[in-house]
């Protein structure tokens, strides 16, 4: 059972409102699965229990044949899982490889190695086949290439699981096709 992600009687309650109802499902290794529903249906809310940012009211996520119970967004990158959100969580100011490495940073002798990280962020945005440089500031981007940052920002973390809200939403056709290649 490597990297299978199960979701038993997840249910999400928040005042006055029941944003999931006994969620079950189950994606093996290499499957890729889409959840489609109306605007308030909880596929974001089901992402953030996933992330760590919601804790389900009831049911388990299991990882691997192991219940888990993530208690903030750092406990579930750590445990392998990547959330793209919908909205995008960059910061403008700062350069594409800074963005890419945000709490992360490479670090030589205590000192953020800039040529590493920008060369290892390089790395990234050439395999997405994007040609915007490390080096350029994120306020200089369309929404389309934030969104394609936000994306290289979480393959970089290697992880076993990456789950996407509405990734393409701001994305051109073009950028969609990169995206699912």
């Amino acid at each position: 059972m490597k990297n299978e992600l199960e979701f038993r009687g997840v249910s999400k309650n928040f005042p006055g409102v029941k944003a999931l109802s006994k969620v079950s499902f189950r994606i093996g290794h290499g499957e890729i699965h889409g959840l489609i529903g109306a605007n308030g249906a909880g596929k974001s809310t089901l992402m953030k229990v996933l992330g760590g940012i919601h804790k389900a009211s009831e049911g388990e996520v299991i990882i691997n044949g192991v219940a888990v119970n993530f208690q903030s967004p750092i406990e579930a990158i750590n445990g392998g899982i990547a959330i793209i959100h919908q909205e995008l969580q960059l910061v403008p100011e700062q350069s594409v490889a800074e963005n890419i490495f945000l709490g992360r940073f490479p670090t030589k002798g205590g000192v953020i190695d800039w040529p590493a990280m920008n060369h290892q962020a390089q790395l990234q945005l050439d395999k997405l086949g994007l040609t915007f440089a490390p080096t350029d500031k994120v306020n200089t981007l369309s929404m389309g290439q934030q969104q394609m940052v936000e994306i290289a920002k979480a393959l970089i973390l290697n992880a076993n699981i990456i789950a996407l809200d509405e990734p393409t939403s701001s994305l051109s056709a073009a950028e969609t096709a990169t995206l699912f290649a």
